[in-house]
């Protein structure tokens, strides 16, 4: 399994800084030992590439693409397929739960 980081500044400006400030602040403060890549935009005309795969893949339940807050996660298979989307209320914890159950599943 291999988490990967996005940050955003889309969200309340809570990602002002550059990004070495960014991965300093993911380190020192959350002991984030994942892939932590450079800012980016995951809505509007900017969105990267990758999250309008992600959104088009999977919308939120209500059809909207739209990423609403920071933390949205996306589980992806080895193969680049979009599972699941978790909004930013599910934890780690519950992610790694449903992961150990399609790996035993």
């Amino acid at each position: 399994m291999t988490v990967l980081g996005f940050p955003c500044n889309q969200f309340g400006a809570q990602e002002p800084g550059t990004n070495e400030e960014i991965l300093e602040f993911a380190h020192s403060q959350y002991d984030a030992n994942f892939e932590i890549f450079g800012k980016i935009e995951v809505n509007g005309d900017g969105a990267c590439e990758l999250y309008r795969l992600l959104k088009a893949e999977q919308p939120k339940e209500d059809g909207n693409p739209d990423i609403a807050w920071n933390f949205t996660k996306f589980l992806v298979d080895g193969e680049g397929q979009v599972l699941v989307r978790y909004e930013p209320q599910v934890s780690p914890q519950d992610i790694g739960a449903d992961i150990a159950a399609r790996l035993n599943g």
